[in-house]
């Protein structure tokens, strides 16, 4: 088969795709990833397609609202604006190009990637979902990007976008789910076959990371400080991540059984780590919690961080806090056997889900399906 996956350019927008590019490719299939060109760095296996950024100015005035509003009203400006207006307004041509040059037999995108769905309906071609969140999370996200989204459809000839029939595939297990929220129509669950079941050693290792990209923002500063004072005289090995935009050495003497890197190999460290204190990001999120290990969650400012937060306090898998909270959290955590032993029994739960390596075949049934019935695309 032939995948065009379709990403906007955050790490916690491709992350979520990675492992089923990584199964694509290995079970024989050719893949194209298309996005921004910032996204081209973070594609290492696939060849890649570059769409266009939308206009400087434009971005520029929607970002300086943000400190004007709420949180949530940052979180569905965002959405509204960026993702479903001036992202999938961009990006759009240079997707109905790739499809129309490449022909792909599905177009797999991950949620706030509006465009592909619209350049697959438009060529006939079947799409599907990869989810970046909960189901919350995603049902509100869609939910905020409707208005736009139909605006671009009907200027195009298309009606009103009927998302909802997209097989919906997540990394994420049942269990971490809101009971109170109703499961997406043809959901898929699947687990990275790279995660590994977590074997702490004789000496406790806490591992922090508040993902790839937040050490480059001034503000979220504190929050590193706060970890670093909380840990500074934890009996554990401790190490930090702060991403590619931060230097390690900004941050002064640290004491000996702490470690500052830009970036691990985050399953090599979780396969070792007794807590990990995040943000809340789903790729640290779901990597600690398939480790089987506890977690301390700090949210700092996109909304599926604050959703996995709630979920993750709400099951006993971990502690939701504030920075200043930090250090009371993992005593808690470190200490209180419970904590563990739920993070492991949602570790059990996604080794039991299928291996990304099979979402190939279930999306293969979704190609035969439009084929064999001849339904309109959506």
């Amino acid at each position: 088969m032939r995948f065009l996956v379709t990403s906007t350019a955050g790490a916690g927008h491709y992350g979520p795709l990675a492992p089923f590019v990584r199964s694509f490719l290995a079970g024989g299939h050719d893949v194209l990833v298309a996005g921004p060109p910032a996204l081209r760095e973070s594609v290492r296996d696939a060849e890649f397609w570059a769409v266009d950024d939308p206009p400087p100015a434009e971005m520029a005035a929607v970002y300086a609202r943000l400190p004007e509003v709420t949180h949530d009203e940052a979180n569905a400006l965002v959405v509204s604006e960026v993702f479903a207006r001036l992202d999938a307004g961009a990006a759009l041509p240079r997707l109905r190009e790739a499809i129309s040059v490449w022909r792909p037999d599905i177009v797999v995108r991950e949620t706030a990637e509006f465009a592909g769905a619209i350049a697959a309906s438009l060529s006939g071609v079947p799409h599907a979902r990869v989810g970046i969140g909960l189901v919350s999370m995603e049902r509100t996200l869609t939910d905020i990007a409707t208005p736009n989204i139909d605006a671009l459809r009907a200027a195009h000839g298309l009606g009103p976008h009927v998302l909802a029939e997209e097989p919906f595939l997540t990394l994420f297990p049942a269990s971490l789910e809101d009971p109170a929220v109703p499961e997406l129509p043809r959901t898929a669950r699947f687990r990275d076959p790279s995660w590994v079941a977590a074997e702490p050693g004789s000496r406790p290792l806490v591992y922090v990371t508040f993902g790839s990209v937040t050490g480059g923002m001034p503000m979220f500063a504190a929050a590193y400080s706060a970890a670093l004072a909380a840990v500074a005289d934890l009996d554990a090995d401790v190490l930090l991540t702060v991403g590619t935009a931060a230097d390690p050495t900004s941050f002064g003497p640290v004491p000996p059984h702490v470690r500052i890197e830009r970036w691990v190999d985050q399953a090599a460290v979780l396969a070792r780590a007794s807590a990990v204190v995040c943000h809340g990001g789903g790729g640290s999120t779901l990597g600690a919690l398939a480790a089987g290990v506890p977690l301390v969650v700090v949210p700092l400012f996109a909304e599926d961080q604050f959703a996995n937060a709630r979920r993750v306090a709400a099951v006993g898998a971990g502690v939701l806090t504030e920075p200043p909270g930090i250090r009371a959290a993992l005593d808690t955590v470190l200490g209180e056997p419970s904590y563990r032993s739920t993070a492991r029994a949602l570790g059990a739960e996604l080794a039991g889900q299928p291996s990304t390596d099979e979402a190939a075949s279930v999306l293969a049934g979704s190609v035969r399906t439009r084929a064999d019935t001849g339904r309109p695309p959506v």
